[in-house]
């Protein structure tokens, strides 16, 4: 039996090695990590995670050929194949702060390994990394592996949250890049066996090590590139009376763009877009292309400006000032169909709130009280370290009051912003709300989720993103 082991029980990890347990039922798969408290909830009805698919896949394999445990070297040491997929955060401070990825615990993870392996091994990078990551990390075995010979993969994982089990199971491609001499090879065959279970082989794609790091980068590049480019136009959208909806829609049938990634919203967020785009960034400034860089850098500024323009239209809006005045926000996770707050847009939309001393009031129906909380407690970039290595807010004062209701989030608002585009907010009954609202009530829709004209005959002054705008809001123009 084939044994694999994964280091790192995050959105990655946890759901690729499900999938590969209910799909490889002669290989083994046990998922390491240093937290007790994640472990724990692997091993429950309750997983750490929430993705649609993911509780029937794992209750399927735990305790059969998928397994869950904090004995990380025993694990390592057994293993023929290792994943690792820790965080890499970005940088806070030193060389390449704000910008280059921190390799801390992914050097971790190989020190570990090459202290612990007594047989050959396989070691897979799973977690995104810079170009030439593989080189750093082959180096540091090679320097420590006592007789033990190491091949290094590059497999980047291509996954969207809230179809990542969907994706594993059908995906695109499956990226494979290794040492181009006969051993690399093998190894690249040997992992190319474990996918090739579920995975048509056109769509196993194999490369050199360089190519399928940088892969992932630009892959999640272009997709951030195209977010804030109909972002873009959406502004133009409001300041010409143009519908960004019916311009999307007429370019996304030119079959040389196509209709995806389209959709206008008050910015992309997530674990990857911003952090890869950053690593970018800064990779391309250390090769001496800084035109290449800037360009890359636009992408996120185009994003930061949305959060901006939407928190302004808000605010002026509301007669120039939200202090004091109750704002509903409706969703918090970075998009439907899952938990995941990473780089949420709502967070800079929340705090741009309070910066106005609005009293902002949450109801998302998938992530907790506990997570909002730290999410507005944290400085920038500290999300992407391990919990209990976060730092903790030194105040007790909670930002905001969150509710388990959209109806509660909602009595007696002054306005309500619609940041998740979760299906149950298409069909909340409007005409209630309105009634529990202060007047004028105020209807700022960052999702397109609702119908801004239906919203209108009930009562509600509406913004929604890149539509013409209300006559209220045209006499109150947004200033960035």
């Amino acid at each position: 039996m084939v044994k694999i082991c994964c280091v790192g029980a995050g959105y990655v990890g946890g759901p690729t090695m499900a999938v590969i347990a209910l799909k490889c039922p002669a290989v083994e798969v046990v998922v390491v990590d240093i937290s007790v408290a994640r472990i724990t909830a692997w091993n429950s009805e309750q997983l750490p995670i929430y993705e649609p698919g993911l509780d029937d896949v794992v209750k399927q394999c735990r305790g059969r050929n998928l397994f869950f445990s904090t004995d990380i070297e025993k694990h390592i040491a057994r293993a023929d194949i290792i994943f690792v997929s820790v965080n890499t955060p970005t940088k806070t401070r030193g060389l390449g702060a704000g910008k280059a990825a921190d390799l801390t615990y992914w050097e971790n993870a190989a020190r570990m390994i090459a202290d612990v392996a007594k047989a050959d091994k396989i070691v897979v990078e799973k977690s995104t990394v810079p170009v030439k990551t593989a080189e750093a990390i082959e180096k540091i075995l090679i320097h420590n592996s006592r007789g033990v010979n190491f091949q290094i993969l590059s497999n980047p994982e291509f996954l969207a949250e809230g179809t990542a089990i969907k994706d594993l199971f059908n995906p695109d491609r499956v990226l494979i890049g290794g040492r181009e001499t006969p051993e690399g090879k093998k190894a690249v065959q040997a992992l190319k066996q474990v996918y090739a279970n579920w995975v048509p082989e056109d769509r196993i794609i194999t490369t050199n090590l360089w190519s399928a790091e940088l892969s992932k980068l630009a892959a999640n590049a272009f997709l951030a590139q195209r977010i804030s480019s109909v972002n873009a136009i959406s502004a133009l959208c409001e300041a010409t009376g143009a519908d960004v909806a019916e311009v999307a829609y007429a370019i996304g049938k030119d079959t040389r763009i196509g209709p995806r990634f389209l959709s206008a919203s008050v910015g992309f967020g997530g674990s990857c877009f911003q952090k890869d785009i950053l690593n970018l960034v800064y990779i391309c400034e250390c090769h001496g292309l800084p035109e290449v860089a800037n360009y890359w850098k636009d992408v996120i500024k185009i994003n930061d400006y949305q959060k901006s323009r939407f928190v302004n239209r808000v605010v002026s809006s509301m007669f120039n000032t939200v202090s004091e005045k109750k704002i509903a926000v409706l969703g918090f996770a970075f998009k439907k169909d899952t938990g995941d707050t990473r780089e949420t847009p709502a967070i800079d939309v929340c705090k741009g709130l309070l910066g106005d001393k609005a009293k902002v009031c949450i109801y998302d129906p998938q992530v907790t009280e506990e997570q909002i909380q730290r999410d507005l407690a944290l400085n920038k970039f500290d999300w992407d370290h391990p919990v209990h290595l976060q730092p903790m807010s030194a105040t007790e004062v909670k930002p905001v009051a969150v509710t388990r209701d959209a109806y509660e989030a909602t009595k007696g608002a002054h306005g309500v912003c619609i940041l998740t585009e979760w299906d149950e907010f298409k069909k909340l009954d409007y005409v209630r709300i309105y009634e529990s609202m202060q007047k004028p009530a105020f209807m700022f829709d960052g999702r397109n989720v609702v119908d801004p004209q239906k919203m209108r005959e009930i009562g509600f002054i509406v913004y929604s993103i890149g539509k013409p705008l209300d006559s209220w809001l045209v006499d109150r123009p947004a200033v960035v």
